[in-house]
């Protein structure tokens, strides 16, 4: 048996914080009594939501899924917005059962790959900072950035919410073209709120375009267009799953495409 707000995130329900606002609300029942912060179930009872039962998954059900999105720049990563503007969620397909929960989330300015998965305790596991998945960027800068200004971006800025660090910096090849711009692949491994976009600032320089490219294994297909989508095959999703492991104190880490390993940080997962 396993806590009430456990369970249900993991069948893909909802957050684990919803499911505690379901229960401080008197909405959730274990078999015939309300449900109480605290409570432990598993897949077997009857757990309902408002008189209605919960579909929870069990051996013969459905298996999780993972959704591939490219977000374009404009959509949020909520499923409503007050301002009324598009959000991701318009535009996927139902899954087979549970609900999509997105792993992390990208701004409304930033485009790229986003993940979104029915089984909330991948989604969690790869947020969370002990597992120290790597997410990187391909971003666009005005100016031009010096050497020491990279390396000073790699050594590591302090923020108001502490200090960052890219755990590599690497010019795109042909940026010398792009006139008073230019573009570089980043990537680190933490999601706090806009960090890539504030140690760029931090550094005296502002993002004009951000995109991110890989999370973890998966990279951001080349062929898929903005609005685009596609789920992840059985082996894409194995790497995805060994990759959301947490790392043994000390353990280190496979190096990315930028070929730097990390240091090791806390921090949520949340936009750039």
């Amino acid at each position: 048996m396993i806590r009430l707000q456990k369970l249900l995130a993991e069948a893909g329900l909802a957050s684990r914080r919803t499911v505690e606002e379901w229960i401080r609300a008197g909405r959730l029942t274990i078999g015939a009594r309300t449900a109480r912060l605290g409570d432990r179930a598993t897949a077997e009872d009857e757990i309902r939501l408002d008189g209605q039962p919960l579909a929870l998954a069990t051996s013969g059900a459905t298996p999780a899924e993972v959704l591939l999105y490219y977000k374009p720049v404009g959509e949020v990563t909520t499923r409503s917005d007050p301002e009324g503007r598009p959000t991701v969620f318009d535009r996927l397909p139902p899954p087979a059962a549970g609900r999509w929960i997105s792993v992390g989330r990208l701004d409304v300015n930033t485009s790229g790959l986003l993940l979104l998965t029915t089984d909330g305790g991948l989604a969690h596991r790869l947020m969370h900072p002990s597992g120290e998945v790597a997410r990187e960027y391909r971003v666009r800068v005005r100016g031009r950035p010096s050497a020491p200004v990279l390396e000073r971006l790699r050594a590591g800025l302090t923020l108001e919410d502490g200090p960052a660090r890219f755990d590599a910096v690497q010019p795109v090849a042909g940026a010398e073209r792009e006139g008073s711009h230019s573009s570089f692949l980043v990537s680190l491994r933490e999601g706090r709120n806009r960090e890539v976009r504030r140690l760029w600032e931090a550094a005296g320089f502002t993002v004009s375009r951000l995109l991110r490219v890989r999370y973890g294994p998966i990279e951001l297909p080349p062929d898929l267009r903005p609005g685009g989508w596609r789920r992840l095959g059985a082996h894409e999703l194995a790497l995805l799953r060994a990759a959301a492991q947490p790392q043994e104190p000390g353990a280190g880490r496979r190096e990315g495409p930028t070929g730097r390993p990390a240091r090791r940080r806390g921090g949520p997962s949340a936009s750039k």
